[in-house]
């Protein structure tokens, strides 16, 4: 490995000029997740959306991070890298094939060089010469700057105070609808166990997948079309992350709000009707105005007497929109960079955005040349925007608000390509204009008491504010799968729970991996969306089919104590194949509550 680590400069003392009595606080929150696709394909869907995930955000990132850390200032950006994607960016053989990608990606913009220089095309040569540049530079910051080890490069910041990790669930598994809390608990708790692991530390923090919610209630499977299974009383998912000693969480601001954020879909499918009734039976709705701002913290509890209770964030929905939305945000701006129109071969673009509602057809030519004033303007406009938001709402104490903004980590840099400078920006405006305090949402936590005790209702911050993208008549049948595994897996762990049989504790490990690989939400999402949806549906199946063989396997070898070859070796398979979590722990998903 070649190449030195940099110091990161630890925080000094704030010599930001800033106001004797500001207006309040910003939170901005980035949520990097991909699925696990080590081993699971490359090119259109595997490992190239880790690669480029890497080559466009996490490095841009990190970049735009301790250049800020090297003038003095601390981004205070509260960063969440899922376990499944630390898993991933510490893996060895990632590491060989970003290598590779990036000197394959560098090839394609130097041969684009000369086609474009031969046909007489000057302009795009100039951006192509960009992107050569581009790659040739993150190589060299992977290699070079951060010795392979991107993971230990977000770790330095942290530990210099610069920034805040927080985790997610294991595998992004979407916590409403998993079928048992025995499982709910083990995507929190190995969670936990793989941040210690790659933090020296634990988290106080977790991205919920989805940013979805539910409280304690008697659930029943929402695949129960005639009601004759028993209702269980669940836990909710605050006491889930109490347990785990997580301190908060953040939810989209319908949840605050109250009222119905069914969305338009609960007509539509009858399984998200089903469910929306169970919780709605045993919760009074709440006022859609009541007088709660999304800008201060609450204290969520189902069961105040339980006192098992966790602070929550709510995202700010005005600053939300100028990053999210392709029409009204930032990014729909025509200089910036066009996502969808590639140059083959080799899948480099050379257009820009022009106009959000333009077609592939009347991209035309991207220019790099005005994107530093356009960045610098919407930079200005949005911390700008902060200001505003703290000073109209008149529900909260100057000083004492908090603008929480989080976005997918994702979307700056892959899907908004300038989006990471974009970031640096803005931290550099509030910093120098001095009238808001970035902070990590631990900082926040620290200095600001919650607003009060609250109740949330279910629902998420996808589409229609419910379940819909994760449950609806093309995912159903994953459902079926995950919730016919989950039952069987849970009772084989109870059966052979603290064997002494080394080769009994590979195989359960192995099922626990294949299980939470099963539980991503990813699949779903993928399905629903369309965009890699053979891809997701191919990724269930093979993960159900292979978790069914384990758990007959484990069976077979219960009863005869003997593991045959073949067996051995379908076992050694998806343990090469499905490498993620190697301390995982079977107490994950021993109820604790």
């Amino acid at each position: 490995m070649s190449g030195v680590r940099p110091t990161v400069r630890p925080v000094r003392e704030d010599t930001r000029p800033m106001a004797e009595d500001p207006k309040g606080s910003f939170a901005l929150v980035l949520h990097a997740h991909l699925p696990y696709v080590l081993s699971h394909g490359v090119w259109p869907h595997g490992t190239d959306w880790l690669n480029e995930a890497a080559a466009e955000c996490y490095i841009p990132l990190l970049n735009a991070f301790n250049r800020l850390a090297q003038e003095g200032i601390s981004a205070k950006v509260t960063l969440n890298i899922t376990p499944v994607l630390c898993e991933m960016l510490a893996d060895d053989g990632f590491k060989d094939e970003f290598v590779g990608y990036c000197e394959q990606r560098v090839k394609f913009a130097a041969d684009n060089e000369k086609e474009f220089r031969a046909t007489g095309r000057a302009h795009l040569e100039s951006v192509a010469a960009m992107w050569r540049n581009h790659f040739e530079g993150i190589r060299r910051d992977f290699v070079e700057r951060y010795g392979r080890d991107l993971v230990g490069a977000f770790r330095r910041l942290q530990d210099a105070g610069h920034i805040e990790v927080i985790t997610c669930c294991a595998t992004h598994g979407y916590l409403p609808l998993l079928g048992r809390d025995e499982c709910v608990q083990a995507q929190v708790r190995t969670a936990v166990a793989t941040y210690r692991k790659h933090f020296g530390r634990a988290p106080l923090g977790i991205w919920l997948p989805e940013c979805a919610y539910r409280p304690s209630y008697a659930w029943r499977s929402p695949l129960d079309k005639e009601g004759t299974t028993p209702a269980i009383e669940r836990l909710g998912v605050e006491e889930v992350l109490h347990e785990a000693g997580i301190r908060f969480f953040i939810v989209d601001s319908h949840l605050l709000k109250g009222g119905k954020p069914v969305g338009v879909y609960m007509d539509r499918f009858e399984a998200l009707k089903r469910l929306w009734g169970q919780f709605s039976e045993q919760y009074a709705e709440r006022a859609e105005d009541a007088e709660r701002s999304p800008h201060r913290t609450y204290v969520v509890c189902t069961d105040p007497s339980a006192k098992r209770s966790t602070v929550v964030f709510v995202r700010d929905p005005r600053s939300a929109l100028q990053v999210w939305s392709g029409e009204h945000g930032y990014p729909g701006d025509g200089s910036y960079l066009d996502f969808h129109k590639k140059h083959y071969p080799g899948g480099h673009r050379y257009w820009r955005v022009t106009d959000c509602k333009a077609d592939l057809g009347e991209k035309q030519e991207y220019d790099p040349a005005p994107i530093e004033d356009r960045l610098g303007s919407h930079a200005d406009h949005f911390a700008s925007l902060v200001e505003r938001i703290l000073d109209e709402d008149t529900l909260v104490e100057k000083g004492q608000g908090v603008v929480c903004a989080p976005f997918d980590a994702e979307l700056l840099g892959h899907w908004w390509f300038e989006g990471p400078r974009w970031v640096e920006k803005v931290i550099r405006r509030l910093h120098s204009a001095g009238q808001v305090r970035p902070v990590t949402c631990s900082e926040y936590v620290a200095s600001q008491p919650p607003a009060g005790v609250l109740s949330l209702p279910e629902g998420s911050w996808g589409q229609g504010g419910f379940h819909w993208i994760w449950l609806n008549q093309w995912t159903e049948w994953t459902w079926r799968h995950i919730y016919e595994s989950e039952d069987k897996f849970l009772a084989l762990l109870a059966a052979h729970r603290g064997s002494p049989d080394g080769t009994m504790v590979e195989l359960l490990k192995q099922a626990g991996r294949e299980l939470l690989l099963l539980e991503s939400s990813d699949w779903q999402f993928l399905i629903s969306t369309w965009s890699a949806r053979d891809y997701a549906e191919n990724r269930v199946s093979v993960h159900y089919n292979d978790l069914k063989r384990l758990m007959a396997l484990i069976e077979r070898y219960a009863a005869q104590g003997v593991l045959a070859a073949a067996d051995r070796a379908f076992l050694e398979q998806l343990q090469r194949r499905d490498a993620v979590f190697p301390d995982l722990d079977l107490d994950a998903w021993r109820l604790r509550l």
